[in-house]
Formats: C-alpha cells, sequence, structure tokens
C-alpha cells in the first residue's frame, strides 16, 4: 500500500503534518506516536491495515512537521487533546479506534477520559494510565527511579546535550531500555535524525509542562496531585498491550487498572520492551486486529 503525506490545517491554527494509507470513504484508525518518536512508526500498521481502513498517524504537535509552539503551556494535556481532537473531526468522528504509544497514548487516554463520543475504541500500547503512574510516582521508589530520566529532558539546556555528537545521548533511549535495539538499522536511526533535526524543543515540552515526573527538591507538583477515579475512568473498550521488558514503565503499571477502565482487555507480552512497535510490529498488528474485532 502507498503511504501517503498530507498536513492537516484545523482551524485553532495548529497543522499537523500526517501520514496516511487506505481508502479515504474507509473506517478511520488514528495512530499516535510517542517520544523521541514520530508517525513514520506506524508505516507498517498503515500499509497493513490500509486495504479496509483510513488510517491517518499525525505528528503530534511540536514533532517533525507539525506546529510547533515555543511555550511550555503549549503542551499541557488540554491543547494536545484540541488537537488530535480536531483531526478526528476532520477524518469524520467518531474513528473505528485511536492507537497510541507512550506520549501519545498519554493523549489519547485524555481523549478517552474528556471526549470518548470521538472513538468507538482505544488500543494502548506501553503507556501508562494516569491513575496507577501517578501511584506509582507517589509511593513507589522503584518507579520513581524508572522515571528520574524525565528530570534531564526538562533541564533548560537539554535541546543543546541531546543534540551532541549525532545525538549520541538519545540513542541510549531505544537501548538502554529496549534490549539489543536490533531494529535500529542505519536506515531507520537517518529517520530519526530527520527528526529531530527538526527541533527537539516541543517533544522535551511534553515533559517540562507535565507534573507527571518525580518529585525533585525544584519540583514537587506530583507529590500535591490528586486524581478521583471519578475524574480519570475510562468508559470506552480498551485493549492495553504491554511490553512486560520496559525498563522506564515496569509492567506494575497495569496493576489495578480494571478500576480505572472498566472495559478493559490486558495482553502482556513476556520479553518485549518499550519499543513493541519496532520489535514486534506483527504481534502488535495481530493485537490490533483483535481489538477491532471485539
Amino acid at each position: 500500500m502507498t503511504i501517503e503525506s498530507f498536513r492537516a490545517e484545523l482551524p485553532h491554527g495548529i497543522t499537523l503534518e500526517c501520514r496516511a494509507c487506505g481508502p479515504r470513504d474507509a473506517p478511520v484508525l488514528v495512530f499516535l506516536h510517542g517520544f523521541p518518536e514520530a508517525a513514520f512508526i506506524w508505516d507498517e500498521m498503515l500499509a497493513q491495515f490500509g486495504a479496509r481502513y483510513r488510517c491517518v498517524a499525525p505528528n503530534l504537535r511540536g514533532f517533525g512537521g507539525s506546529s510547533a509552539p515555543v511555550e511550555v503551556e503549549a503542551y499541557r494535556a488540554k491543547p494536545l487533546l484540541q488537537d488530535v481532537a480536531a483531526l478526528i473531526h476532520q477524518l469524520g468522528a467518531p474513528v473505528e479506534a485511536v492507537i497510541a504509544h507512550d506520549w501519545g497514548g498519554a493523549v489519547a487516554w485524555h481523549l478517552g477520559i474528556q471526549a470518548p463520543q470521538l472513538a468507538k475504541r482505544l488500543v494502548m500500547i506501553n503507556s501508562p494510565h494516569p491513575g496507577p503512574f501517578l501511584r506509582d510516582l507517589q509511593s513507589d521508589p522503584a518507579q520513581q527511579a524508572a522515571s528520574a530520566y524525565m528530570n534531564f529532558l526538562v533541564r533548560p539546556d537539554a535541546e543543546a546535550l541531546l543534540s551532541e555528537n549525532d545525538y549520541a545521548r538519545l540513542w541510549p533511549f531505544f537501548r538502554q531500555i529496549g534490549g539489543d535495539a536490533a531494529w535500529l538499522t542505519p536506515e531507520v536511526q537517518q529517520r530519526y535524525r530527520e527528526v529531530w533535526s527538526r527541533g527537539l524543543t516541543g517533544p522535551l515540552n511534553y515533559y517540562r509542562a507535565s507534573p507527571m515526573k518525580p518529585a525533585t527538591a525544584s519540583d514537587d507538583a506530583v507529590t500535591k496531585l490528586k486524581l478521583e477515579p471519578a475524574q480519570i475512568t475510562v468508559r470506552l473498550p480498551t485493549t492495553v498491550v504491554w511490553g512486560d521488558a520496559d525498563i522506564a514503565l515496569p509492567p506494575k503499571l497495569v496493576d489495578g487498572l480494571e478500576q480505572w477502565v472498566p472495559q478493559l482487555r490486558l495482553v502482556r507480552v513476556p520479553g518485549a520492551s518499550h519499543w513493541i512497535v519496532h520489535e514486534q510490529p506483527q504481534r502488535v498488528a495481530q493485537e490490533i486486529e483483535a481489538a477491532l474485532a471485539r
């Protein structure tokens, strides 16, 4: 299947650069990427599902060729959801599914909580629901240690440090929390370089704008945060696919998830890391198929 590109001009002034595949009149699947990724990570899914669905993967604001406001506040949950909601309205709501990984999942969880009318179902891939993530950031030293890298990413000099020496500090994000990262071929590395060369401030602002990171002496916002179950319950049918070898987001984050996601189907994938979309694309496609058949 041929993958095309287009620019979605949204009514609130943001433009999202999108990759797409499939008939324009087919049911829609929306794919949301994470950090430090981009829309291209979904190309295999777009090609696989494009025969039956209109598959669209935007570069989220701040990434690639999408709009990249400079203000940190522009990367809070509300404007991020506004982008995806406006895109879905243009594509035709409700879409069959929103399929999301990492930070894309944070946006999709918010959509499931605040705007469930926009999608028929969610497929979440190694992206923690805010309920257990807040629980463990506040009380679990192991999760606090696993998430400590976030406090490096909010440093004012993070862009400069990450860009040095051919992104020498960025490649370990894949290798240290993704096993041997055999999928990270020279060709894939070059695609990442092309994305990162467009700028890292927008992607890093996701971390700067969020209170969901380990407390430090200068930023303890997470310790004061309280989320009532009624505020963060997802009523959509939701499939959660979790690579159990994720170092940054350990499998404990799916413990008790039914409390917040009553219509939950949980799939644990032993040995898969945070980068399961790259590592095991056919397994990911299989679970998306199963979710669509629910």
